[in-house]
């Protein structure tokens, strides 16, 4: 049959509204899933080999394969009607369903909260399950994660003479099946790398215990730890302070533990407060020497001192208690031709060439002919 003029204008507009009417409906169709994508759908059946997933309106989701070997812990726990969370591995497969992993779907789940848990520095309670030379390492979701010893607390922290690193493995090793409280610092999906601090944690607390403090304050506490560089110092629960080697004798300190042992009692001065670290001084409580020898000494007179270190500027000799000068290695031309003059724990006369007690800055010159 012959269509008129009239029939063809007719149907050529129809075409453009059918047209755009298909192009809406495409719109708003929903995207089928892509690999890589986490989806969700109810259990249809738990097979011996198989589980099937509904995935409207996309179809029949499946987990086999090694896939389901990899998942067999969960999936024994799996019953019908169960909503699930799998990872799309490919759209569709030679039999037309949606193949899934539910491993990775866990993983991927997994690092994403991890990744907020760094945001909002959660606080976790994490069992210790090893310990190495560098720190400790902790288990989080089944992954294994890494608390360097630099961000452990003062209360765990290995306090080890002489910084010893079979030493300080033996005491981090005493913290093996506890559980700590740490932050989650550094999450990295790519390399399943965890990093923890016990640190982070405390610093609110910590800022409002060290807030009740100020400079020139006298605390009381024990000695609660030892190292080359000074002494701890208990002020409070949760709150030490640091005894530098410099702040604890008006005179020469070589060795810390020569002057303090762990638990003794100990009367010291607030100095410095900063970043939440508090620095102590023992020796400021004392009467300063160099207040006296400020009346008694001046420059161009000869005094006698005796040697009591060598280091590569020169000897230190001691004039008194508390009060030393340098004897400057450039006026023996060698430090083998100054250790021949001088010799530790002897006495010799020094000329006093630089005398600034308020600096507590001494200078000296040997008085003697050099050998």
């Amino acid at each position: 049959m012959e269509q008129t003029k009239e029939e063809v204008v007719i149907d050529a507009s129809i075409a453009p509204v059918d047209d755009r009417l298909m192009t809406k409906l495409t719109a708003d169709m929903p995207k089928p899933p892509q690999p890589g994508d986490i989806i969700e759908g109810p259990v249809i059946l738990v097979g011996n080999k198989a589980v099937y997933i509904d995935v409207p309106p996309f179809g029949i989701g499946i987990i086999y394969g090694r896939e389901y070997i990899n998942a067999r812990d969960l999936i024994k726990h799996m019953n019908v009607g169960d909503k699930v969370t799998a990872k799309v591995v490919e759209t569709e497969n030679s039999d037309g369903y949606v193949e899934l992993s539910l491993k990775e779907a866990r993983q991927s789940l997994i690092w994403a909260e991890a990744d907020e848990i760094v945001k909002k520095r959660s606080i976790l309670d994490l069992p210790v399950k090893d310990a190495n030379k560098g720190g400790l390492i902790l288990e989080w979701q089944g992954i294994q994660g890494f608390l360097p010893a630099s961000q452990l607390s003062a209360e765990h922290y290995p306090r080890v003479e002489d910084g010893d690193k079979d030493r300080i493995l033996d005491e981090l090793k005493k913290l093996v099946g506890e559980r700590i409280q740490v932050t989650m610092i550094t999450a990295i999906p790519k390399e399943g790398k965890l990093i923890f601090s016990e640190k982070e944690h405390n610093q609110k607390d910590k800022e409002e215990l060290v807030s009740k403090y100020r400079l020139g304050m006298i605390v009381e506490g024990d000695i609660t730890g030892i190292v080359d560089f000074g002494a701890f110092m208990k002020i409070e629960d949760g709150l030490e302070g640091l005894i530098h080697i410099s702040e604890m004798d008006w005179g020469l300190v070589d060795d810390p533990r020569k002057l303090f042992k762990v638990g003794q009692p100990v009367k010291a001065q607030i100095i410095e407060i900063k970043d939440n670290k508090v620095s102590l001084s023992v020796k400021a409580l004392k009467e300063n020497p160099w207040k006296e020898a400020e009346k008694k000494y001046k420059k161009g007179e000869t005094v006698r001192g005796v040697v009591i270190k060598f280091n590569k500027y020169g000897a230190l000799a001691s004039i008194e208690e508390g009060v030393a000068g340098l004897v400057h290695i450039s006026e023996f031309g060698s430090e083998e031709k100054l250790r021949t003059n001088l010799e530790l724990g002897k006495v010799y006369p020094f000329t006093i060439t630089l005398f600034e007690p308020k600096e507590q800055r001494m200078t000296l010159s040997f008085a003697e002919e050099k050998k």
